[in-house]
């Protein structure tokens, strides 16, 4: 029982038994990692599956005659300043200077909403020339499927990141919460933000 007893405690106090992270950081980070991972498979797999498709297909619209590349050049440049904004809200946190932390949380969260109004008006627009997920006027039914289904999903995770940015900065604010929870909350931004680069280049460029 004795050495059972040892066993247990030394297997406990390892590096996977438990008691410590085997990866140097702490849970919540992991498990942030962990979702990002799963997330990346998600989108690697829409974004393959666009490929697949208009590959298959032999032609394509051209997307500078039906998209405003003026506007969505604008909502990716805002994107990634909200990204360098995020950045800043990470190390003033580790800084401890709440105060500047907060202003660029809101920073980055007023870069969301945005790109948000960006995208609003981009699909408003698209519908009105008469885009539909089963049809549109250029004779390639996948075309306005494919981009609704993928820039809906990455706007429903970059507006689910702008109420966690919010939630972080109340929670900042009251400061209810560590400099870490600020780190986990940009890990997200900086994910949202570098997949919008692939879907901009892939959906809008290529």
């Amino acid at each position: 029982m004795a050495h059972g007893a040892l066993e247990q405690q030394r297997v406990q106090g390892s590096e996977w038994g438990g008691g410590t992270s085997p990866f140097a950081v702490g849970w919540p980070k992991l498990m942030m990692w962990l979702f990002l991972v799963s997330d990346t498979l998600t989108f690697a797999g829409l974004l393959a599956g666009y490929g697949v498709v208009r590959i298959s297909l032999g032609r394509w619209p051209v997307q500078s005659e039906i998209f405003n590349l003026y506007l969505v050049g604008a909502m990716t440049f805002i994107l990634i300043c909200s990204s360098a904004t995020m950045a800043v809200a990470v190390t003033a946190a580790k800084r401890g200077d709440h105060g500047r932390t907060t202003r660029f949380l809101l920073l980055t969260v007023l870069g969301g909403l945005l790109f948000l109004s960006g995208q609003a008006y981009e699909w408003t627009h698209f519908i009105r020339e008469g885009a539909r997920l089963n049809g549109n006027p250029w004779g390639v039914p996948p075309f306005s499927a494919t981009f609704f289904i993928t820039t809906g999903f990455h706007g429903g995770h970059v507006f689910m990141g702008v109420l966690y940015l919010l939630a972080t900065t109340l929670r900042w604010a009251r400061r209810s919460i560590q400099p870490e929870s600020v780190e986990i909350a940009g890990l997200y931004w900086h994910f949202v933000d570098l997949v919008w680069v692939f879907i901009f280049t892939l959906l809008y460029l290529i």
